[in-house]
């Protein structure tokens, strides 16, 4: 099963969980290790704006079907085609989906690559430290 693990922002606890995740495929048998691929958003709001309902509709529609073409992925999900195609090409940019080409009669099909998608989200509503560096619950 390949699962595709969302974060927001903290770069520095991506790198600490991807060089882990280097260390424990040099000690492990790598059959054994999940496939794991991270897309990581800088903000909570880029989250939002790259993921919005409609989009997680189509990649949940893709990965259920699997469409021959973009038409029919519009279809699935009852939208108009080019605002689908929109969708579907900013989906790919981020790594969501890909595209096979040469599907049934020339078609290119929207592929999602993944069996599940798994978010995690540290979203703080007020802040930890005081601006004088003392931890707001001291």
């Amino acid at each position: 099963m390949t699962t595709l693990h969302i974060t927001v922002g903290d770069r520095e606890q991506l790198r600490e969980d991807t060089l882990q995740f280097v260390q424990d495929a040099e000690t492990a048998d790598l059959a054994s290790i999940e496939d794991k691929v991270t897309l990581q958003f800088g903000t909570y709001e880029d989250l939002v704006d790259s993921l919005t309902p409609l989009r997680l509709e189509l990649i949940q529609a893709i990965a259920e079907h699997s469409p021959e073409s973009m038409r029919e992925a519009a279809r699935l999900v009852d939208r108009d085609v080019s605002d689908v195609h929109s969708d579907l090409k900013q989906l790919e940019v981020i790594g969501i989906l890909k595209f096979d080409e040469g599907g049934p009669s020339g078609a290119i099909q929207p592929v999602v690559p993944f069996d599940r998608i798994e978010m995690h989200i540290d979203y703080p509503l007020v802040d930890d430290i005081d601006i004088d560096g003392t931890p707001a619950s001291a």
